[in-house]
């Protein structure tokens, strides 16, 4: 039997309860957030399917905008997970599944069935080095996750170690929204298959990335980033479908670059140093 309570008692408890259930709602909406991730994924895989019916562009198209989408909600879901001090341990491993889904099988599958499904059809060996390169393209992802997951927190956030697996992502989506149509030509879907080799090495590699989840310290540094911001926003709205083929050209040159000047003593950009990143301090 519930004791007496005053009015003013039942209006605290009332307020308590909501509270509570304020608090839950708040842990849901990252993970929310990362379910619609996993939704673009597994959407993008039903486009790739979908292909085998008539004007297969029109599918291929669509299922490297659901990429496209999915590293959107990607980079939303940690972000609103530390605006409202709700991190956790699922959330993380969540987000770690979620990529495996949506940027490693997801590609791998679009991939596949865009540059060595039908030329495959004519061509076994090509068939065969198709299934290679995205299973491939996959296995490096899933390394990469897991090297990720176990370095957090000793490496410098500034830099990522290995291409991200959503950038590899995006570069197989980049090709497909450049060129929706099918690879007509044998040699065009060897060298397809020659970028998923390639990716997959860079994302297993020690290459220093840098890391845009990371804002900038400094006024003058968050104004620049703003500035190319928008002048990559005015691009994608200018160039649509080769917009993403010269951006992730020009990152991962920009990367290698970096990592190369570094080698020969250059320092205009401080070279990654370990530890906690939040214990980095940049002057």
């Amino acid at each position: 039997m519930e004791p007496h309570l005053t009015p003013e008692e039942r209006r605290e408890l009332r307020r308590e309860r909501r509270r509570r259930a304020m608090k839950r709602s708040k842990f849901a909406l990252p993970n929310g957030i990362t379910l619609l991730s996993i939704l673009c994924g597994f959407s993008s895989v039903v486009m790739s399917l979908n292909a085998a019916a008539d004007q297969p562009e029109h599918y291929f198209r669509w299922a490297a905008i659901f990429l496209v989408l999915a590293g959107f909600f990607d980079g939303m879901d940690g972000r609103v997970a530390r605006m409202t001090n709700t991190a956790s341990e699922f959330g993380v491993q969540l987000d770690s599944l979620a990529d495996v889904v949506s940027f490693g099988m997801a590609p791998a599958i679009l991939a596949y069935r865009y540059g060595f499904f039908e030329p495959g059809l004519h061509d076994p060996r090509l068939q065969a080095v198709g299934w290679a390169a995205s299973f491939f393209f996959v296995a490096c992802g899933a390394l990469r996750l897991a090297r990720f997951n176990v370095q957090v927190g000793a490496v410098d956030g500034r830099f990522f170690v290995g291409m991200p697996i959503p950038a590899g992502a995006a570069c197989v989506a980049a090709v497909v929204l450049a060129w929706p149509r099918p690879p007509a030509a044998t040699l065009h879907a060897y060298y397809f298959a020659l970028e998923l080799f390639l990716v997959g090495l860079l994302m297993v590699s020690t290459v220093r990335f840098p890391n845009f989840k990371k804002p900038p310290r400094r006024t003058g540094a968050m104004m620049t980033t703003l500035v190319i911001a928008a002048a990559l926003a005015c691009l994608l709205i200018i160039f649509p479908q080769r917009f993403f083929v010269a951006f992730f050209a020009i990152y991962i040159g920009a990367a290698l670059l970096l990592n190369l000047g570094w080698k020969v003593g250059w320092r205009g950009v401080l070279p990654p140093v370990d530890g906690d990143p939040d214990e980095i301090t940049i002057h």
